[in-house]
């Protein structure tokens, strides 16, 4: 069964920093972009960060400089560094398998994991 699966989501004060990770089973992430998305209550979901299946990397304008996506084919693993957090970027963060190695159309979704920033 192809599935990616996101964990490091938590409660951190605003300023702070979390790591979240997207592990994906059944299937090797090196050929295929992976990106990362988030929707807090009330709104649409949005695109946050996505990377390529050769490395390159593109941000929403909310992440630039504070968020860093980056992958580890080894461990199957995309990771997205966030700091200096802010309570708006509180939300479920999803992450997503693309369907070839280009940021394009999302093939999946993983099941979510909460951030929220409050103090």
């Amino acid at each position: 069964q192809l599935q990616v699966v996101e964990s490091g989501g938590d409660l951190v004060q605003p300023g702070g920093s979390l790591r979240l990770s997207c592990a994906a089973s059944g299937f090797s992430l090196r050929y295929f972009a992976i990106g990362w998305f988030r929707q807090a209550p009330g709104k649409e979901r949005e695109g946050v960060s996505c990377i390529s299946s050769s490395g390159s990397a593109n941000y929403a304008d909310s992440a630039k400089g504070r968020f860093t996506i980056t992958r580890d084919n080894a461990k199957n693993t995309v990771y997205l560094q966030m700091n200096s957090l802010k309570p708006e970027d509180t939300a479920v963060y999803y992450c997503a398998t693309y369907k070839n190695a280009l940021c394009s159309t999302p093939a999946f979704w993983g099941q979510g994991t909460q951030v929220t920033v409050s103090s």
